[in-house]
């Protein structure tokens, strides 16, 4: 991946695909948070990604930084249950690490993601192998190194690696070893982050 700069316009587009991802496959998250969670992952994301585009597209941003801090500010105010909050803090810390730079590299970005997976890990208490989102946003960020693409990939096998865990944060926790054999919602939909930064790449 040559380390070109990203801009302010790329990261709208990144929110926009996400948006796009997330309302194609609100179906499927849904239906794997049913087994495992309060069935609503896929309506509360997509509403919490509509309410992203509305507000970038009515105000774009000047900065990247800026993009993320706004998106992971409406995604506290719109999404419900603990989602809200999480991908709130990961975009809204990955923004301010961003800072005011009119352009960042991939390397920027990934500095920046990895800081917010770490507010993400503190506010929810999560370690590898919870069975929660961190499990596809830890292999995505490392992977951002060597490209979006192999990112995206590397996201998408921790999300699947989530199935035969058990749950040891959040609701399905509570279901104990009856949450083994389920893929987790929320490292699902954390996968697709990965997947539109790439769509949006290429």
């Amino acid at each position: 991946m040559v380390n070109t700069g990203f801009d302010a316009g790329f990261f709208v587009r990144w929110m926009v695909a996400a948006a796009g991802l997330v309302e194609q496959e609100a179906g499927r998250l849904t239906e794997l948070d049913s087994a495992i969670g309060d069935a609503d992952h896929g309506t509360n994301m997509q509403r919490g990604f509509a309410a992203v585009v509305k507000t970038l597209e009515s105000e774009p941003p000047a900065t990247p930084g800026a993009v993320l801090v706004i998106a992971g500010r409406q995604l506290i105010s719109t999404v419900g249950g603990a989602s809200g909050p999480l991908y709130g803090t990961l975009l809204r810390r990955a923004g301010k690490s961003l800072g005011e730079a009119s352009e960042v590299t991939v390397a920027e970005l990934q500095a920046g993601l990895r800081a917010g997976v770490e507010s993400v890990r503190e506010l929810g208490g999560a370690a590898p192998g919870d069975k929660t989102m961190v499990d596809a946003l830890l292999p995505g960020v490392a992977a951002l190194g060597t490209s979006l693409d192999a990112a995206a990939g590397a996201a998408e096998e921790g999300a699947l690696a989530t199935v035969p865990m058990r749950a040891q944060k959040g609701r399905a926790s509570y279901l104990g070893e009856r949450s083994i054999g389920h893929q987790d919602p929320g490292a699902t939909s954390s996968a697709l982050l990965f997947a539109a930064l790439a769509e949006v790449a290429r």
